[in-house]
């Protein structure tokens, strides 16, 4: 009798602190929804999404007709590259890692320095960057239109519009496509939802400890991150091989001081998927990772028990990934733009 009641007490404790977790972490995060979430002032609808997943694709956007958005941004790789730095226009390389595009519409700016509000601007840089896809404003239009298929294609995604094959709406529909890559039913939504049974044991320690060593500080919200700016190496600057001293951040967006060596924190969503590390690329192995945020963010030099179990929470971000049936391009004819040598 006294053996079962001492166990029955301690299985009530382990329910009290389960939920207690979970009360904790539902202040801090909200899972994926199942739906993708609508874009303000540019509703979608089936013609835009299919135009924004085929422009998405078509690698003739880029001056070589060699590189698509989903070169970088590679929805069978968890929306990065696998590459420290993307490879670019006549293989140049950007001078940051490609963030990854799944669940992108959640963060409340894009690129690492923040330098676009939005999906829809966003999509416009790449396009004419000359390290990257290396298409002039021009040249963009001038292709599509050179295309018979997508003259038609954006007349029935923008049927309102007198002049519908533009940057603009071209932007518009990649944004809309992007929209729809998000990445729900990852465990640790579950968990989020209330099942206490999506997370291993070891999955629930480094939750705790994410929460009580200050990660989720930064790391919290829909995306675990992408909601906000930081200095990295708020507590001790890593070194130059992740930090290096010419990139400054956001502070070539704002000319800010204080915007020195400060970044969009990233989502943390997939992020077993979209190594390497930090906007440099430069750490392959996410327990290195965690272990260089630990001392440079928060002043703790965690142990290997520690990183284990944050990684391993890491983990159960990974959510369902999108299914994505490959667009069938409209040809090219002979008045097609040419692609550059």
């Amino acid at each position: 009798m006294i053996a079962f009641g001492i166990l029955g007490l301690f299985g009530a404790g382990q329910g009290f602190a389960q939920t207690d977790l979970l009360e904790r972490a539902r202040q801090q995060f909200k899972p994926i929804p199942a739906e993708a979430p609508a874009l303000p002032g540019n509703p979608a609808s089936p013609e835009k999404v299919e135009l924004g997943k085929m422009l998405y694709f078509d690698p003739r956007l880029s001056a070589s007709h060699a590189i698509s958005c989903n070169s970088c941004h590679d929805l069978g790789r968890g929306g990065a590259d696998e590459h420290s730095t993307s490879i670019g226009h006549h293989w140049q390389h950007g001078a940051r890692n490609s963030p990854t595009v799944l669940n992108a519409v959640f963060n409340t700016a894009q690129f690492w320095d923040g330098r676009a509000k939005d999906l829809e601007e966003q999509a416009g840089g790449p396009l004419v960057n000359p390290v990257e896809m290396a298409s002039a404003k021009a040249h963009v239009v001038e292709q599509l239109q050179g295309i018979p298929g997508y003259v038609d294609a954006f007349k029935k995604a923008f049927p309102n519009d007198k002049d519908p094959l533009s940057l603009a709406n071209a932007q518009k529909a990649i944004a809309v496509f992007e929209a729809t890559l998000i990445t729900p039913n990852a465990p640790f939504d579950r968990f989020l939802q209330g099942d206490a049974n999506a997370l291993t044991a070891e999955q629930k320690d480094g939750l705790t400890l994410f929460l009580d060593k200050g990660c989720s500080a930064c790391h919290n919200g829909i995306n675990v991150g992408g909601g906000m700016y930081m200095p990295f190496g708020v507590v001790e600057k890593p070194g130059a091989e992740f930090l290096p001293p010419e990139d400054k951040g956001r502070f070539a967006v704002t000319n800010t001081p204080s915007d020195k060596y400060v970044f969009k924190v990233p989502t943390l969503r997939n992020i077993a998927l979209t190594r390497p590390y930090f906007h440099t690329g430069k750490s392959w192995d996410l327990r290195q990772a965690v272990a260089v945020m630990g001392t440079s963010q928060l002043g703790a030099k965690l142990n290997d028990s520690e990183i284990d179990r944050i990684t391993a929470f890491l983990g159960s971000l990974t959510g369902d990934q999108p299914k994505i049936t490959y667009p069938v391009l409209p040809p090219s004819v002979t008045a097609t733009t040419r692609p550059e040598p």
